[in-house]
């Protein structure tokens, strides 16, 4: 009686088939955004991709077929796999210096995101310089940021940085989060990296199924859970799969930046602070309140007796983040 991401199989890999060309680099990290990163590896393979990008080192598959790009940037403290396919990401002039002779290396330049990167003034450094003929260099690799009215200023910076870079030594420009149709805006072999839009960009083809595992009719004032708390009115409770192990109700801090989004964070905000929160679950449309906080592997929710409730061994929808929910089962319909 699981969560259970359904997958109508042949529109996702249509998707994945009008969305992947030469140029982007499909990325399989985390989660496997849903589907497990063996799952995506194998469909990557599939498309025809010779390279693929995983978020750590700890998401190197044993032995790979194709070449891996490491997003996360190489530090000479790391248990680093020992393969001829892995490319290295190096951010830091002390990082370049150190890695072993003759390593696979991107090197990362700083963009607007201001998380990893060699500042752009350091590009002529001596120490950079000296290790382009030490190493073996595969490009510049470059990540944007993400959100609204990002898309053109991403692309201006890509083609200014990535000229500055290229003018130190030419090689491929590795970029994330820039449109796949203004790659020759940016210049001459671009190189995308694409998750989300990828795996994610059909949400049409993807749907989460939560199982009905028990149903309760309560009467309002009656105490329920692991915290006893009073049910608001007459209903049922109903228990459905899917808990804080699969990433159901867990939290984030808000990525809210307008006006309008800090007041609807502020009034969820109230709303949690008085016991109240709406779950993912939806029944007849709606989306239920959850009865108390979610548990590790199964939810409470309150029904009003307004609402048949449905029966033990149905399924529910679920609205998750793919990103980080994890399924008990992916079935590909």
């Amino acid at each position: 009686m699981p969560l259970v991401l359904h997958v109508d199989s042949d529109r996702w890999r249509e998707h994945l088939r009008s969305t992947w060309n030469p140029d982007i680099v499909p990325v399989a990290k985390g989660n496997g955004y849903g589907f497990g990163n063996q799952r995506l590896l194998a469909e990557a393979r599939a498309l025809g991709a010779r390279t693929v990008a995983v978020g750590t080192y700890f998401e190197v598959p044993p032995d790979p077929r194709e070449d891996i790009v490491v997003l996360s940037p190489w530090r000479p403290f790391l248990d680093i796999p020992q393969s001829k396919n892995v490319i290295h990401t190096v951010s830091r002039l002390a990082d370049l210096v150190s890695i072993p002779a003759g390593s696979r290396v991107l090197i990362e330049v700083m963009t607007s995101m201001r998380r990893h990167g060699i500042g752009a003034r350091e590009l002529r450094h001596t120490m950079l310089l000296n290790a382009l003929d030490r190493i073996r260099f595969e490009g510049w690799s470059l990540h944007f940021p993400m959100g609204a009215g990002g898309t053109s200023a991403n692309v201006r910076e890509a083609a200014e940085l990535g000229k500055a870079a290229q003018a130190v030594r030419r090689g491929p420009l590795w970029v994330s989060h820039v449109p796949a149709q203004k790659l020759t805006d940016i210049g001459e072999n671009v190189k995308l990296r694409m998750g989300t839009g990828l795996w994610l960009g059909d949400r049409g083809a993807l749907t989460v199924r939560a199982t009905v595992l028990d149903v309760h009719s309560v009467r309002r004032g009656e105490r329920v859970g692991y915290r006893q708390r009073r049910v608001s009115g007459d209903g049922h409770v109903l228990v459905v799969s899917g808990g804080t192990a699969h990433g159901v109700g867990l939290e984030a801090p808000t990525a809210a930046a307008s006006v309008r989004q800090r007041a609807i964070a502020m009034a969820k905000g109230s709303l949690d602070a008085a016991g109240m929160a709406l779950s993912p679950f939806t029944i007849e449309g709606k989306q239920r309140w959850f009865a108390e906080p979610p548990h590790m592997q199964a939810s409470m929710l309150f029904l009003p007796s307004s609402v048949a409730p449905p029966a033990v061994g149905d399924e529910v929808g679920v609205d998750v983040r793919y990103t980080t929910t994890t399924f008990d089962k992916v079935s590909m319909d």
